[in-house]
């Protein structure tokens, strides 16, 4: 969650009680003493995933003062939430550029090219433009802000992020009156992505947002994390964070922001509809066509055979993004 300055006008819930740390050895130990029949198969399974992406080599990358001189204030410095590892977040993550197991970004992404990088900014602004991505980062002073990302899959992270609200750069480049949504496009690049042109998706990855939902001051566009430049596998160098939706759609390594009139087709929305909807916001009360949505398992903390967590409506964000949805019926428009 974002820890705001006193005079923000932000009012945050409690957050949950978390659970202590489980010991990933002695959790693998014990899959593989009960991994028999299909029940053990299917946990052995799991376990071999987990152990592939904890095994995978942690680079750390610059410190982000190192990126273009960047600035970095801290919005607040304490949280009742603890961290997720940096080890964790850096090598469990989804990133389909890369792979569709957990572990595969991290193997995979050091053949990502960062630099040089730009973003286009286009469609219904009155400033359209290229930006480098230097002159993106110091555009505006940056906060670490630590926020909840959810996985529509059932796990979560605390990660502390760092960039600026993206409603700074939307108000720099001034949208005409007809713009109503903001469309993300992502990177992708063959040579340097090796399963972009997998049948898994439409390539390139696109995202998008009601334009209300862009400018609300909780979207983040994203430089570093941990204080960090972001590591490849986590979407360098500039990524969307939209804390209280589901992780896919906040975008990884930007190469376009396009401001249109017509909701934009998204990735996994044209992929499966029935199981992806465009706003994909955190709601316990609408279930995945395969899974229950209703309790999240927190990477680092909570065991396989830990009581899970409840899920919190808007991932706990509900009483600063619930206005922007009043008279929505949110299970029609998931």
């Amino acid at each position: 969650m974002l820890i705001p300055p006193r005079d923000s006008g932000f009012n945050h819930p409690h957050p949950s009680e978390i659970t202590p740390r489980a010991v990933y050895e002695e959790r693998r130990q014990m899959l593989k003493l009960m991994a028999g029949g299909a029940a053990g198969a299917a946990m052995a399974a799991w376990a071999g995933r987990e152990a592939l992406a904890q095994q995978a080599q942690v680079v750390r990358p610059n410190k982000l003062a190192a990126l273009a001189g960047a600035k970095s204030t801290v919005a607040g410095a304490a949280t009742m939430e603890k961290l997720t590892d940096y080890k964790d977040a850096s090598t469990y993550n989804n990133f389909y550029e890369f792979g569709t197991d957990k572990a595969d970004p991290a193997r995979n992404a050091h053949t990502l090219k960062t630099s040089p990088w730009t973003v286009d900014v286009e469609g219904l602004v009155k400033k359209p433009g290229k930006y480098g991505i230097e002159d993106l980062i110091k555009l505006s002073a940056q906060e670490e802000r630590i926020y909840r990302l959810r996985c529509v899959e059932g796990w979560s992270m605390v990660i502390p992020w760092v960039g600026y609200s993206l409603a700074e750069l939307i108000k720099r480049v001034e949208p005409q009156g007809s713009a109503k949504y903001v469309e993300f496009v992502t990177l992708a690049d063959k040579a340097t992505m090796p399963f972009v042109g997998s049948r898994v998706l439409d390539w390139p990855y696109v995202e998008g947002l009601r334009l209300d939902e862009a400018m609300h001051p909780l979207t983040l566009l994203a430089f570093g994390m941990y204080g960090e430049v972001l590591p490849n596998q986590n979407g360098a160098p500039v990524r969307l964070v939209v804390p209280w939706k589901y992780g896919f759609k906040s975008a990884k390594s930007i190469v376009k922001i396009r401001f249109v009139e017509k909701e934009p087709g998204t990735a996994w929305n044209k992929a499966a509809k029935q199981e992806y909807g465009f706003y994909s916001n955190v709601n316990p009360e609408v279930d995945h066509p395969r899974w229950s949505q209703a309790t999240e398992r927190r990477i680092g903390e909570d065991g396989l055979f830990a009581k899970k967590r409840k899920t919190l409506m808007f991932n706990g964000y509900e009483a600063q993004v619930g206005q922007l949805y009043a008279g929505m019926d949110l299970k029609k428009f998931y």
